[in-house]
């Protein structure tokens, strides 16, 4: 049986020891009404819904599963209840426009929050999750109108919302997408089928309001031609919208999340934004979800370490090398073996680590939204757009491999249902896929937000948490990090142009190199902290550095290893 305890004393020393939240607030007009005692209660309550209402149903719902029959889509028991609670508590709007019903309050709050309800519950809550994306694409480029129609139903959790961009003949490659829009009035009849379409139909809320791309007549050819589409289940007027639930996918986790694929049939759809705008307004939701994607990651690694840390504390097995440390018992608890307490570490380690990561670049979004002075607006923008992809793929990859070495924590035990964590294992896969795949993601951190500007962005960052101060024992490790960082760099602007394969033959490698050296500053910082919070920092700060950080040395040579190895062999071999 799986356990769930909110983090929260973690939590507030992130937010409040690390980051100074309470006074970056204050220095920001629209959020200095937050202040710490507001936030921990925020917080605190959030724990108790993702404690007592959410966690219980988790294991369940893996077994019931979502369920489809004739177009009509089913939520695993308990789950209308449990999103009810989640609705009446206003956490779908925390984060939105006050002017809309939203609480506007900082994202630097929202990101613990949200890491919380995934931990507790990734099946429930991924009926919601898309909701706050939706509300943040119309928001930003929505009619006052649709604000007004759309927002406040959605910030309420009365409404839910859907994100439909994937056909079967196109992923990735949204230009080849094949849905229509033909002008029909004030609105558009939207035709076509798209597939993955997380909680496109459920019955956990009346309305699903989906965002769609598709393309109008005479559209220019490929992503440029792309326009986005509100098409709601229910129309203004009460009645059902021309489309429905074909089918829902059977999955290897996240089983109790209905995925559908979703047939519009002439459906009516208003347009968002401008015509043949709508890849570049959809990656607004995009975006959001993805930063919520590695969120969901790190929630499942805290839930999967949790549990790990809970049973080697109690499970006995074998002595210490060093000597019986339960000289009363039949054996010692498993936690005294080295192997083991190297994989609760690893865990600890990308966990509290993922969790800072998180909550400063919560931090860049608050003040790239509401800093008062222009400038520091928009170097806080530049820094969340070059760090999205590396917040979605590093902490969903560090979230499977802390579910893994959490299952390899239990042996045996861990490949047995009772226990939950091959079902930790199996929900923590999709979030590697969610969004782009993390191979996709890795290719936009390297070859879009880093080489297009020359790595002018990147190297003002490391420059900033270069001066950072440290404790001594780390400043040299965490320079030689930053230094691979630089060299990987400069070996990919020298080289890219007159090898267009070595991108994405190192994209992999250069993404994980840099997350391992903004980590390292991450745990330099938390080790630097006097708090009484802090006392174990420390101690997984070493563990960190001595056992996890060098991989950036593998990691530059293997960039500097280049693409020949990888295009070498002929397509006709594999």
């Amino acid at each position: 049986m799986l356990n769930y305890s909110p983090p929260l004393a973690d939590m507030e020393f992130v937010l409040f020891d690390v980051f100074d939240a309470e006074t970056e607030w204050a220095r920001m007009p629209a959020l200095k009404e937050t202040d710490r005692e507001l936030a921990l209660a925020v917080l605190a309550e959030a724990g108790k819904v993702a404690r007592e209402v959410m966690a219980p149903l988790y294991q369940a719902s893996d077994s019931e599963g979502a369920q489809w029959r004739d177009g009509a889509v089913t939520a695993p028991r308990g789950f209308r209840e449990g999103f009810h609670a989640l609705a009446e508590g206003g956490w779908f709007g925390v984060a939105g426009n006050a002017e809309h019903g939203g609480q506007g309050l900082p994202k630097m709050l929202t990101v613990p929050l949200e890491e919380m309800l995934w931990s507790a519950n990734v099946n429930l809550y991924l009926y919601g999750a898309l909701t706050i994306g939706a509300a943040v694409c119309i928001d930003t480029h929505g009619d006052e109108a649709m604000k007004r129609n759309y927002l406040p139903k959605l910030y309420g959790g009365e409404w839910t919302g859907a994100m439909a961009l994937t056909e079967s003949h196109a992923g990735t490659d949204l230009g080849m997408i094949r849905t229509r829009a033909v002008p029909s009035g004030d609105a558009y009849e939207i035709t076509g089928t798209k597939i993955f379409i997380t909680s496109g139909e459920h019955d956990v809320a009346d309305n699903i309001v989906h965002l769609v791309l598709a393309k109008l007549p005479q559209a220019p050819a490929g992503s440029r031609g792309i326009s986005l589409f509100l098409v709601p289940k229910l129309l203004p007027d009460g009645t059902r919208n021309a489309f429905a639930s074909g089918s829902i996918e059977h999955k290897m986790g996240i089983r109790g999340s209905a995925t559908s694929v979703i047939n519009y049939d002439a459906a009516t759809g208003y347009l968002v934004g401008a015509p043949n705008g709508g890849l570049a307004n959809m990656f607004t939701m995009m975006n959001h979800a993805r930063l919520s994607v590695g969120i969901q990651g790190l929630g499942l690694g805290e839930l999967a370490y949790q549990n790990a840390a809970a049973y080697a504390r109690d499970r006995l097995q074998g002595r210490a090398s060093s000597g019986p440390k339960n000289p009363h018992g039949p054996a010692d608890p498993i936690l005294v073996h080295p192997d083991v307490r190297r994989m609760l570490l690893t865990q600890r380690a990308f966990t509290e680590g993922g969790r800072a990561f998180a909550a400063f670049v919560g931090l860049m979004l608050d003040r790239a939204k509401y800093a008062d002075v222009a400038t520091e607006r928009e170097s806080a923008q530049a820094v969340v757009d070059l760090l999205t992809p590396l917040v979605k793929a590093f902490l969903t990859d560090r979230g499977m491999e802390g579910a893994l070495l959490a299952q390899q924590v239990f042996g045996g035990h861990g490949y047995i249902v009772e226990h939950g964590m091959e079902q930790i294992v199996r929900d923590a896969r999709i979030a590697q896929i969610y969004e782009g795949t993390n191979g996709v993601q890795a290719l936009d951190f390297t070859a879009r937000k880093v080489l297009r500007d020359g790595g002018r962005t990147l190297k003002r960052l490391l420059s900033e948490l270069a001066n950072d101060p440290v404790p001594p024992e780390f400043r040299g490790p965490l320079s030689n990090a930053f230094a691979a960082i630089e060299t990987a760099t400069a070996h990919l602007l020298a080289d890219a142009r007159s090898h267009p394969d070595l991108p994405g033959a190192v994209s992999v490698d250069f993404l994980e190199l840099t997350g391992l050296g903004i980590y390292a500053w991450l745990w330099a910082r938390m080790a630097r902290t006097d708090a009484d919070s802090a006392r174990d920092k420390a101690d997984v700060a070493r563990f960190f550095y001595a056992k996890l950080l060098p991989k950036t040395q593998s990691l530059l040579a293997n960039i500097e290893a280049g693409a020949d190895s990888v295009m070498a062999l002929a397509e006709e071999s594999f």
